[in-house]
C-alpha cells in the first residue's frame, strides 16, 4: 500500500504542464533584455497602476499589456496605455532594443520597477522626435512631465 502511495505521488509530481500552462507558452514570441520573464508572475497594468499609488521610490513588477506606441527610430522605448486612453512610457534598462516595426497592439509581459519622476522638456522632445511627431508638436511641448515611469530589464512579445 505504501508503494502504491508513493507510485502515484511520483506520477502526480511529474505530470506533464497544465492545457492552459502549455497553451499560454505557445504564445509567447521573442523575448529581449538581460532578464527573463517570468509569465507566471504578471498581473495587469491596471492592477500595477493601482498598487503603485501612493508607493515611493522603485517598485518591482511583472506585468501583461499592450503596446500602443514603439520608438520607430531604434525600438528603444515603448507606450502602454494606462486602460483610460492615457499612456506611460516604457524605456529599456542598459538600452536593450526591440525591432521598431512591433506592431501596436502587441501584447508583452515586461519586467522592471515603476517609479515616479520629471521628465525634462528636452527628454519629451526627443521622445516625440522619435515617435514621428511633426516639428510643430514637438515645439509645443514646453512643460515638464511628473508622473510614473517604467524602466524595464526584460520584455516577452506574445506572438
Amino acid at each position: 500500500m505504501i508503494a502504491f502511495a508513493v507510485a502515484a505521488i511520483a506520477i502526480a509530481c511529474s505530470a506533464p504542464e497544465s492545457d492552459s500552462v502549455q497553451d499560454e507558452k505557445e504564445k509567447l514570441g521573442k523575448s529581449y533584455g538581460p532578464v527573463k520573464v517570468d509569465v507566471s508572475k504578471a498581473i495587469s497594468v491596471a492592477d500595477m497602476l493601482k498598487d503603485f499609488e501612493g508607493k515611493e521610490g522603485e517598485v518591482e513588477y511583472t506585468i501583461e499589456a499592450d503596446i500602443s506606441e514603439v520608438c520607430s527610430k531604434a525600438g528603444c522605448w515603448i507606450n502602454i496605455d494606462k486602460g483610460n486612453g492615457d499612456t506611460f512610457m516604457v524605456r529599456f534598462k542598459d538600452h536593450f532594443t526591440i525591432p521598431p516595426k512591433t506592431e501596436v497592439g502587441t501584447g508583452a509581459y515586461l519586467h522592471g520597477v515603476a517609479f515616479m519622476d520629471t521628465i525634462p522638456v528636452a527628454d519629451l522632445q526627443h521622445f516625440a522626435e522619435d515617435a514621428g511627431k511633426s516639428e510643430e508638436e514637438i515645439a509645443a511641448i514646453t512643460e515638464p512631465e511628473f508622473e510614473i515611469n517604467f524602466i524595464a530589464d526584460g520584455i516577452t512579445l506574445k506572438k
